[in-house]
């Protein structure tokens, strides 16, 4: 199964071309180094300034492996440290995991009722 992590957080509005400059960086490092697929999600309703990651992980073992190597990795430390710090509103960011439903295993086999 899949585990999905949602992330939202509030971009400050003095930092917003920082932000969003920091986000691409911060999705390409992870995308690229990493085991995982993240996925930066920009508002269409809601609050303006609020924005997310969307990472999908194989499962709760490969998301506590890379969290690990994530956070003993210095180059990612330093971007993700300057995004927390300088680009969001302190104490916005919530996160809730996710994983997907498996299926039946009549509808693996293709003997759907």
């Amino acid at each position: 199964m899949s585990v999905l992590v949602y992330q939202t957080f509030e971009i400050k509005q003095d930092k917003y071309k920082e932000a969003i400059n920091n986000l691409r960086e911060i999705k390409k490092f992870r995308n690229d180094h990493y085991d995982q697929n993240v996925e930066i999600l920009t508002p269409v309703t809601g609050e303006d300034h609020t924005y997310s990651f969307l990472t999908t992980y194989e499962g709760l073992a490969e998301m506590e492996l890379q969290g690990k190597k994530m956070f003993e990795d210095e180059e990612y430390i330093k971007l993700i440290g300057e995004f927390f710090l300088e680009n969001i509103v302190q104490g916005s960011m919530y996160t809730q995991i996710f994983r997907t439903l498996s299926e039946k295993e009549s509808d693996k086999k293709g003997n759907k009722k």
